[in-house]
């Protein structure tokens, strides 16, 4: 069983929150993350719902900030909410923007020299960190879905998508939904993967990966802010994901709401909606 550290339990809603760490194998560092355990745990397997955040947060702004945990004790859902990249690894530049390098590991498996090592958010949210959570919590793996913020957004979408039937259910806020043609993304994926290799970039590209989406049915949840001002920026690109949801036959639930920002305000107030859509697929 993989050694897990207990760093912090504060009681709410009738379960608990808490925060790990543990030596990860597929980042090489020490890492954190955020479960929330849920009443029902007590008598039983419950559900899980990993939470991947956005630029520049770890594991604590959505625990934090989000209001999930009454929503998540309702519904009886194991939430798991992870850092957003390696930590300490002492690699040159990771720390000289806010969008690329610490905070901002994007999900992928980086293939670039410099980072391969040590950046692969992707294997780890996919792979290790749900291992960590089967051997340590009374979960049912077999009911398990995924959320996330704007980057976390994108990661939760493209973890779906590259994984069919591994979650059972997906949504997001404000996500990055068309990377390959977007600046964080470019940014991002041209450091990771390397300015030349446009077919890799592709394989972690939510829009490219929705029209040749060949698995179980899986009906995505998106909320967008229309004062979201990386909306207008034109980072985000929701339509493009509703259209290549259309041509790959994914239905998509597609909110654009009036007046609504980026922020965990936005978040909070939705956060609800979205643990309801979760539990209409995970829970019996």
């Amino acid at each position: 069983m993989t050694t897990i550290k207990e760093e912090s339990s504060n009681k709410a809603f009738g379960g608990w929150q808490k925060v790990y760490s543990h030596d990860s194998k597929e980042l090489g560092c020490h890492m954190k993350f955020g479960v929330f355990i849920p009443p029902q745990a007590d008598s039983e397997q419950v559900p899980v719902v990993y939470w991947l955040s956005g630029l520049c947060c770890t594991e604590q702004n959505f625990i934090t900030k989000s209001g999930s945990q009454q929503h998540a004790a309702k519904h009886g859902l194991l939430v798991v909410a992870p850092d957003t990249s390696p930590r300490g690894c002492n690699i040159e530049g990771e720390e000289d923007s806010w969008d690329f390098g610490t905070g901002a590991g994007f999900y992928v498996d980086a293939t670039e020299e410099k980072w391969k090592t040590n950046y692969r958010m992707y294997s780890y949210v996919t792979k290790e960190l749900p291992a960590v959570i089967a051997a340590n919590f009374k979960v049912d793996s077999d009911k398990a879905g995924i959320m996330g913020h704007s980057m976390g957004g994108h990661g939760a979408l493209i973890c779906a998508f590259k994984n069919p039937g591994q979650y059972k259910s997906v949504s997001a806020f404000a996500p990055i939904c068309n990377p390959v043609n977007c600046p964080w993304g470019v940014k991002a994926f041209t450091g990771y993967l390397g300015a030349d290799n446009k077919d890799a970039w592709k394989t972690y590209d939510a829009c490219d990966l929705a029209k040749n989406y060949n698995g179980p049915p899986l009906e995505v949840m998106v909320d967008q802010g229309k004062a979201d001002n990386f909306l207008t920026q034109g980072q985000l690109l929701p339509d493009n994901l509703v259209a290549a949801c259309a041509n790959g036959g994914v239905p998509i639930v597609m909110r654009m709401d009036e007046d609504y920002d980026h922020s965990y305000y936005f978040i909070s107030s939705f956060i609800g909606d979205h643990f309801d859509h979760h539990a209409k697929f995970l829970k019996d």
